[in-house]
């Protein structure tokens, strides 16, 4: 499936290739928008949801702290009242109460108690119980202590504490109401206990979250036993309110989480509260806020595609604007394929695309200039194979007459001149036998045996020739008369300015995978400026063009560089009066190399 849409994609025009490319950057870059868009308003949502939430525990607590401050005052206020106490005592030790004492302590002192509980917004009652179950009650401020055993936490309650949520079963088996209450005994100036006091406040006055749960928020009481206070109301949050609190995680401050219920995404916070020996949890709903993200998400989403559409039809039209002048230069090299070397392109401007309109003019310029020297060196090509042919039959007319001239010098008994008609026949089989590039170093020494053997001739001195090469670098290739121009230039600068008998040397030095020939002679040699200068013109960094020294030993140079690498070629030492060694740096090949280096070169030349 790559493969395809790969070979789809090539089989497009550029202009193409490129809007498609832009456009799927563009793509890209609007997705990443979008995307980061979405996530950077959903992180928005739920850290001002928190912050809501958190503002919400903040005012409930405050509310719960001041509604148990005025409920702990007032409770106060009864336990230190000394009439009160006095009554509680006479009824707990059975003392006699005349009738005109009950109602005269109950005109003034109960009303008076019930005027203070109405005054208090907060409280839903203010409850003393007495030791005396048969005096008679005044409703609703003091009553018999077996009223009390009526509630779940009479056994176990302790002296100063809140009891959270239970019914009010005082008067009634079937109330419905949820009370929280501080619970206190009250202690009279002798330091006896004399009565409970229970300073109450509606569940409802108390937490009005949990019981106003609508489908966006709800709100719970959860007891240290683990059991949790809600509202009962059947809503989607009740029938999860166990999943709602295991989500929670234990803590004595105010914490949140961010969390999904029942598909809901939500926010649960909690406010340990020390004095109710519990946790109050408030749950916050981001479907509403969901909804108008995805709303709003969805409206930007399709003003990007409208703006993606757009900014397609304006990339492909800019695209094919800009690639007109492309295309009109692909129409000329067409034409130019097909034979039409005539055919030039019109530059208009100086951007890149005319610029290479430019080079291709005067590439085309340079085609026509070549074909015609082509043309010229074909025809040049033609001539010199005809006058090959020539010298080849003129070499051996040569050879025939040389060897005429050797047997009659041999009839004559001159021997020496028919060794040197040999050796002269050799020289000219040698510089005419151009079959390979490359020849053994063996086939260039014996070259240069008959050359010194000839030159010996000329000259009135001797010259030597001792040759120590090691028998495995005789059979090594080197580019042909690559060694006896050398020799000749050892002659000629060296030797015949000397003017009297001298030896030329020439050795071999193997050095692992490379090996050198060196070429000593026995003349007058050079000072060091001279060798200086004789080998930057060998290396080509200086041309005298008066000057015919070094001319040959730079053409060697260049060949064998050529050939082998820059690494290789030769190096001169000298001294003033007594020698001057020429070394030639040449790699060393296996047969297998040799035979595959030679068929290198030859298909080079």
């Amino acid at each position: 499936m790559r493969n395809k849409g790969k070979e789809i994609f090539n089989g497009y025009k550029l202009n193409k290739k490129f809007t498609i490319v832009i456009l799927l950057v563009l793509g890209i870059c609007l997705l990443f928008f979008t995307v980061n868009s979405f996530y950077t308003t959903k992180s928005m949502i739920v850290s001002q949801s928190v912050q809501e939430t958190r503002r919400w525990i903040e005012e409930d607590y405050a509310s719960v702290q001041k509604m148990t401050e005025l409920c702990s005052m007032s409770a106060q206020i009864f336990m230190e009242d000394r009439e009160l106490q006095d009554f509680l005592r006479n009824l707990k030790n059975g003392s006699s109460i005349s009738s005109a004492e009950y109602f005269d302590f109950f005109r003034n002192h109960v009303n008076t108690m019930e005027s203070m509980v109405n005054s208090n917004p907060y409280l839903y009652q203010i409850r003393i119980y007495a030791y005396n179950n048969s005096f008679p009650e005044m409703d609703p401020i003091i009553y018999h202590m077996d009223r009390m055993e009526d509630f779940p936490w009479a056994q176990t309650y302790e002296s100063g504490t809140w009891q959270v949520d239970y019914p009010d079963y005082l008067l009634s088996k079937t109330d419905n109401h949820h009370l929280i209450s501080l619970v206190s005994n009250m202690i009279d100036g002798r330091g006896d206990e004399v009565g409970v006091v229970e300073a109450v406040v509606s569940m409802e006055e108390m937490f009005p979250r949990i019981y106003g749960p609508t489908d966006y928020s709800w709100g719970c009481f959860v007891k240290d036993d683990g059991t949790i206070v809600s509202s009962g109301k059947d809503t989607v949050w009740e029938s999860s309110k166990e999943d709602i609190v295991d989500a929670l995680s234990p803590t004595t401050s105010w914490n949140y989480v961010y969390t999904t219920i029942d598909g809901h995404e939500v926010i649960i916070a909690q406010q340990y509260m020390e004095e109710f020996s519990g946790t109050y949890v408030c749950l916050y709903s981001l479907a509403q806020q969901s909804r108008q993200m995805f709303l709003q998400q969805a409206q930007n989403s399709l003003v990007i595609i409208l703006v993606f559409l757009v900014m397609a039809v304006v990339i492909h039209i800019t695209v094919k604007t800009l690639f007109k002048r492309f295309y009109v230069i692909l129409g000329v090299v067409r034409k130019v394929q097909d034979g039409d070397l005539d055919e030039r392109i019109p530059v208009s401007g100086k951007d890149e695309i005319s610029e290479m309109g430019v080079q291709i003019n005067e590439m085309l310029d340079n085609i026509q200039v070549l074909m015609k020297d082509k043309i010229d060196r074909e025809v040049l090509v033609k001539n010199t194979e005809i006058k090959a042919l020539q010298n080849q039959i003129n070499a051996h007319f040569i050879y025939n007459v040389l060897e005429s001239i050797k047997m009659m010098a041999e009839i004559d008994e001159e021997y020496e001149i028919s060794d040197a008609i040999t050796a002269l026949g050799e020289l000219l089989r040698y510089n005419l036998k151009w079959v390979s590039s490359t020849v053994t170093i063996r086939e260039e020494i014996s070259y240069i045996r008959n050359y010194i053997r000839l030159m010996n001739l000329r000259y009135d001195f001797t010259i030597i020739l001792s040759v120590n090469i090691d028998e495995d670098i005789y059979d090594q290739r080197i580019p042909k008369m690559s060694l006896q121009p050398i020799v000749e230039n050892a002659i000629l600068h060296g030797i015949a300015q000397l003017g009297e008998d001298a030896t030329i040397y020439i050795k071999s030095l193997t050095r692992g995978d490379e090996f050198a020939i060196t070429i000593t002679d026995s003349g007058i040699g050079m000072d060091e400026e001279h060798r200086i200068l004789l080998e930057k013109k060998i290396n080509g960094e200086i041309d005298d063009p008066d000057s015919k020294h070094g001319i040959g030993l730079k053409n060697v140079n260049y060949r064998i560089k050529m050939q082998f690498g820059e690494k290789y070629g030769l190096t001169v030492h000298s001294m003033e009066g007594c020698y001057t060694k020429i070394t030639v740096h040449l790699p060393r090949y296996s047969e297998k190399k040799e035979d595959k280096n030679a068929d290198l070169i030859d298909r080079g030349r």
